[in-house]
């Protein structure tokens, strides 16, 4: 670690945020669509394509491959769901499965696969989605199988706290590991982070502290992590419950709240509260994430705050084989699918999924608007990305 790696101060950390923000987005095209969520939804509007309008029901908004991944529930139980919900709104879910077409077609373009790849792509990620929607499917109705999920959910099973430990602590100090990812905290922000630890909510969801046991916070810094949501706030705190033999160990991820970017739907009562937005869409799409969630004020701000767990990790697709793309599309589509599909009574499902089976053209078996708009929004992004590289090594090299 390096002096110049740490931001010291928070006038220090817009700059080195918005750095690594443009650094990231001109990495690949996919991280391109990963960063540029308002983009999307603004593009979407203007797009001609005819987007069916699906039951008002909360959707993750940022529906990318990066935002699904192993999560697991306060016991410890591991699923594949939505691992980000920032952007959670009461919408459209025909916005989440374009916003995921995207992902997954512009994530193959690092494969050198043949064009067909994507449309097969849009055809299992219809066959997974709709599948989960099913009325008749019971429990898991996920069609897909996928040894890069099978491998991960492998993997994720298997970590426990020395794994979470080696990668966010100095183990020699037990204590955050400041460098170019933890910045140190002032003052008022460390006080501000222990008194949001001591709102009942948070000491009894999050925290999982019984009355009367004391809740110590050990060490805290700025975390500098993820890409859309670079330059707001966010902290990692480690606390100590309890005491004695007895005590345990907590990691918490405490992030800002802010305005969704995905549009939402005059039906549905989404809370104003940009953090009690979140936890409840969290809690409608994401059960084992949600259930460990808390929402409150750092200061004024609005915030989410979750226990960090060994078995949480993000699915990461560089390079693979057209079969492998399709079997993660397909089980994809059913993570979705099964999260949209349980807010919906069952005649609203059947509705739903026949207005998807209906919408198909004759040379896919996928519907038209997902084609068009995935195409339409892959142009526009590639051209968006190319600009955003000029511009940063235009910068770079002032």
């Amino acid at each position: 670690m390096t002096h110049k790696d740490i931001a010291r101060s928070p006038s220090e950390r817009q700059a080195n945020l918005t750095r690594s923000r443009r650094l990231k987005m001109a990495r690949s095209a996919h991280a391109y669509v990963r960063g540029s969520t308002k983009q999307f939804y603004d593009w979407l509007e203007s797009s001609p394509a005819l987007v069916p309008e699906g039951p008002p029901v909360w959707i993750c908004g940022d529906c990318h491959i990066g935002n699904l991944g192993p999560i697991a529930d306060h016991k410890g139980r591991v699923a594949i769901q939505i691992r980000d919900l920032d952007q959670t709104v009461i919408g459209n879910p025909a916005h989440d499965i374009i916003r995921l077409g995207l992902s997954l077609a512009s994530a193959l373009r690092g494969s050198d696969l043949p064009g067909v790849t994507t449309a097969r792509v849009l055809e299992a990620l219809m066959v997974g989605y709709q599948a989960a929607l099913d009325p008749a499917a019971e429990g898991d109705g996920n069609p897909g199988r996928s040894r890069l999920v099978e491998r991960l959910l492998s993997h994720s099973m298997h970590r426990r706290w020395p794994e979470l430990a080696q990668d966010r602590l100095d183990g020699a100090q037990a204590k955050i590991a400041l460098g170019k990812r933890f910045w140190p905290l002032t003052t008022e922000e460390r006080e501000a982070i222990g008194a949001l630890l001591e709102d009942d909510e948070i000491r009894s969801r999050v925290l999982r502290a019984k009355a009367g046991r004391a809740v110590r916070l050990v060490d805290a810094a700025y975390w500098m992590k993820g890409c859309s949501s670079l330059g707001r706030s966010r902290y990692a705190a480690l606390v100590r419950i309890g005491s004695g033999k007895s005590a345990s160990t907590r990691l918490i991820d405490i992030k800002a709240a802010v305005a969704a970017a995905a549009p939402r739907s005059e039906k549905g009562a989404t809370p104003r509260d940009n953090g009690q937005r979140v936890l409840t869409g969290a809690r409608a799409l994401s059960p084992h994430l949600g259930d460990r969630m808390g929402a409150g004020r750092l200061d004024r701000q609005a915030v989410t705050v979750r226990e960090l767990a060994p078995q949480d990790l993000k699915i990461e697709l560089s390079q693979t084989t057209s079969a492998e793309a399709v079997a993660l599309a397909t089980y994809l589509g059913g993570v979705v699918g099964e999260a949209h599909g349980r807010q919906m009574s069952e005649p609203d499902r059947t509705a739903w999924n026949t207005t998807l089976a209906h919408s198909r053209s004759t040379t896919l078996d996928a519907p038209s608007w997902l084609w068009s708009s995935v195409v339409e929004l892959m142009g526009l992004h590639e051209a968006a990305y190319l600009e955003h590289c000029r511009q940063y090594a235009l910068q770079e090299a002032a």
